[in-house]
């Protein structure tokens, strides 16, 4: 790394402190968990107060209870988070998909409450932590905002047309987001997931069919964990910052595509 870049960011010997939404379980709780192993100030932001408490009894992260699809409750946890300080990053991870119905035969309900929580509810957080964050970058010489958003947001599939549209949404205005935030030094950048064993996502989703759930993953060797998305998450965060990773797609080495999923152990082939 060149002395050029490294000397654009200003020492500092304040811990960076972390806004990670949907911090209630899976790939959210995991990412303040490991925020926090890597020494940063985090504040879980989810609905379910029990849950955080049991995280910040773990962990020592700050919590705040908030329902992000409410225009009020985003609005006062931007004041307790003014009351905190700068924001050094936004881990944008709140989110979810409701049901597996084709497109002909799809609640339209459903699909209104997916765009809420993956695509409103994120600019909703987005539009009240920026001037935090710009504070942070003052302080710190730069921030971030990663959201987390997923290979449905990329690839369509067969039972997937409501999630597939929320999540397309959301990469379309990070994408937008980006572009608009280009001269500031903060960094806009994208983590996509394909299959995650997380059983919370999987089983709200097949509204709570333990055997729909076991099918999912049946015979897949390794999928990825919450706490893989985690490590990539703070692995973009903890780089150098001039380094934007504007998105990066991760998949377990059996799925090679959103469509070619391998359902047995991986072997070596003969040559």
């Amino acid at each position: 790394m060149s002395d050029e870049h490294s000397s654009t960011t200003p020492a500092t010997t304040a811990p960076r402190r972390a806004v990670v939404t949907g911090a209630s379980s899976g790939i959210g709780a995991a990412t303040v968990r490991l925020l926090r192993a890597h020494g940063w100030e985090t504040v879980g932001v989810a609905r379910r107060a029990d849950r955080l408490q049991a995280l910040a009894d773990e962990t020592g992260t700050a919590t705040i209870v908030a329902d992000l699809t409410s225009q009020s409750a985003v609005d006062a946890l931007r004041e307790q988070l003014d009351e905190i300080g700068p924001l050094h990053a936004l881990v944008s991870n709140a989110g979810g998909a409701i049901g597996t119905d084709a497109v002909a035969l799809a609640d339209a309900d459903d699909w209104t409450r997916m765009i809420d929580i993956n695509v409103i509810a994120a600019q909703r957080v987005v539009r009240a932590l920026l001037p935090g964050l710009r504070a942070g970058a003052r302080e710190l010489g730069h921030a971030d905002i990663v959201a987390v958003t997923s290979t449905a947001g990329q690839v369509s599939y067969e039972g997937g047309g409501g999630y597939n549209a929320a999540k397309f949404a959301l990469r379309g205005m990070m994408g937008a987001l980006r572009l608009e935030l280009a001269g500031e030094p903060l960094r806009v950048m994208q983590v996509a997931p394909g299959m995650v064993k997380t059983e919370e996502f999987t089983l709200n989703r097949v509204g709570g069919d333990a055997s729909k759930y076991d099918a999912l993953y049946e015979g897949v060797e390794h999928p990825l964990l919450a706490g893989d998305v985690a490590e990539v998450i703070v692995h973009a965060l903890e780089l150098p910052g001039h380094v934007n990773l504007d998105e990066i797609t991760m998949r377990p080495t059996a799925q090679a595509a959103a469509h070619k999923l391998v359902r047995r152990p991986l072997e070596v082939l003969a040559d």
